[in-house]
């Protein structure tokens, strides 16, 4: 007799779009029945379904679980102009007296039009000081309190950023760049520690539990933590002693790139004496090749369109880059590169050509993070040098990007954006993920997305010929996934003798448009065979 039965439902097949009707049988942690109903073995558990559709567990290959929502600073994502930025920090604000700093999250670059946010847009808003993150997490904005209390000049030293200086007058203007590559240093975070209560211990677990539960709501049974510091670390062994996983986590630790090889033997060791655990496991090494394109610190091959002579810059310098690149190789790393920019895209192809070439190694399968712009001459590359391209296509969508992002590449450009269906049909592995808290969690978002290259309320569409099935999101979410991080062998599929990581969604959803997916969700997520989340 096995543990449980899966029947009545319509099961997602690699190969095929259309949907097997098969009962899917687990014993233990393993799918151990798959075939039709007549045949299926004595269950303890028999789970009748009504054709909803059966995938295996989605693996978000890049799912920032550490960032999170806090419940203790105010959520911006929402609001397109400064006027409606400042009154929902001032009732906060007011709300919150408790409170020595407010906090905000997910601002949009462009709610003050035509130039960046500065601190004098928040004049007025709070005494107190005001630190909000933008929505991809690359840069903060500060108020003139903040400022002061920083003590920011142009002779301090700033542990978790670039601080910006008028052209005219050599004050801070209160915008930070470069702040993700510089925060998630052991320096950086010692420093948000002390500085921002936001970057508190407890907080930051808070947030991680909280992301960790919303994965599993969301049918992710695999995520991918894509930049875990070496500081943080302990966060995540706190949520594996407590028995807090409810989802697997890739956890890939962060090497700043002017760290050296001292660091990388650290690297090394940490992976190597980490603890073996069924639901945690570290390997991948988080790079950055570029910054990002909303404030023109993304590597491009030529100038940006509204800013001539201007084209971003690498994250070091390129033989530098190459050199740590190909140290990291040869000690055996898999690497996970953000790379945005066409130039940025190109320099993580040229480093793993040369790596693999110097070091004679094989089957890494290093992976690139949003390929946002690539030239067309890179787009066979990663296929032949058997590269992952972690994409995100709810990145993709008009809402996040119109104005900012298609001023800056330039409509010449757009058609070497987000090309997720011209590099699955290069024959490159792209594995999909949110990118969470930049996007939304949900991978029917995404589906939805990669289907439609469409606004979620389905107004705007762009690059049509980008689009992908159905059959494809999955897939991009599943065995591409699995492949991804070298679990080919264990989950991404339902076949037996696959760990039982398993979704019933709440319909068949191969038989809804596009739109409907976005009224769907997880009706059953299984991990290792126990059911994690339960929504029937």
């Amino acid at each position: 007799m096995i543990d449980v039965v899966l029947r009545g439902g319509l099961v997602h097949t690699v190969d095929s779009p259309f949907p097997s009707a098969v009962s899917v049988g687990i014993t233990g942690n393993h799918i151990s029945y798959i075939g039709p109903p007549h045949d299926e073995p004595a269950a303890r558990n028999v789970i009748q379904l009504e054709g909803q559709l059966i995938t295996p567990g989605i693996i978000d290959s890049h799912n920032h679980l550490l960032l999170g929502f806090d419940s203790d600073a105010v959520n911006l994502q929402d609001l397109h102009t400064v006027e409606h930025v400042r009154d929902r920090l001032s009732t906060f604000a007011q709300s919150r007296s408790d409170l020595t700093w407010v906090c905000g999250e997910n601002a949009n670059y462009t709610v003050v039009e035509g130039r960046r946010p500065s601190a004098q847009d928040l004049m007025g808003v709070t005494d107190r000081p005001v630190f909000i993150t933008t929505y991809d997490q690359h840069s903060v904005w500060l108020n003139d309190v903040a400022i002061q209390v920083l003590d920011i000049t142009k002779t301090s030293e700033f542990a978790w950023g670039n601080p910006e200086f008028d052209d005219r007058t050599g004050e801070p203007t209160g915008w930070i760049t470069d702040f993700y590559t510089s925060a998630m240093t052991s320096r950086g975070i010692e420093a948000l520690r002390r500085d921002i209560p936001m970057y508190s211990p407890d907080r930051r677990y808070r947030k991680l539990l909280s992301s960790l539960s919303m994965a599993t709501k969301f049918g992710i049974t695999t995520a991918v933590e894509p930049q875990v510091p070496l500081a943080e670390l302990d966060l995540l062994e706190r949520a594996r002693d407590e028995g807090k996983l409810s989802s697997r986590v890739i956890a890939a630790l962060f090497h700043p790139v002017d760290e050296g090889r001292e660091f990388r033997a650290t690297l090394r060791s940490t992976v190597d004496n980490f603890a073996a655990h069924d639901r945690i496991e570290l390997g991948p090494i988080k790079l950055y090749a570029d910054d990002v394109i909303e404030p023109h610190t993304a590597w491009m091959l030529d100038d940006y369109a509204n800013r001539p002579g201007l084209r971003g810059h690498p994250s070091t310098d390129v033989l530098d880059f190459y050199a740590l690149f190909n140290d990291l190789d040869k000690l055996g790393f898999q690497t996970h590169t953000h790379a945005t920019g066409d130039a940025g895209v190109r320099l993580i192809l040229d480093a793993i050509e040369r790596a693999a070439h110097t070091n004679s190694t094989k089957d890494r399968r290093h992976g690139i993070v949003h390929v946002e712009c690539i030239h067309p001459d890179d787009l066979p590359r990663l296929n032949q040098l058997g590269v992952t391209a972690a994409m995100q296509p709810r990145h993709c969508s008009p809402d996040l990007i119109d104005g900012t992002w298609m001023d800056n590449v330039g409509q010449d450009r757009w058609d070497r954006a987000w090309r997720i269906q011209s590099l699955m049909n290069s024959g490159a592995n792209v594995a999909f993920s949110s990118d969470w808290q930049v996007g939304e969690m949900d991978p029917l978002v995404g589906m939805y997305s990669a289907m439609t290259r469409a606004s979620l309320d389905g107004t705007r569409s762009w690059t049509p010929d980008e689009r992908t099935s159905l059959h494809q999101a999955i897939n991009a979410y599943t065995i591409n996934g699995s492949y991804a991080w070298h679990h080919e062998s264990t989950r991404g599929e339902l076949r037996v003798g696959a760990l039982a990581d398993v979704v019933v969604w709440t319909s068949n959803l191969y038989e809804l448009t596009p739109d409907e997916l976005l009224d769907q969700k997880a009706l059953i997520t299984m991990v290792d065979g126990v059911i994690e989340h339960d929504a029937r």
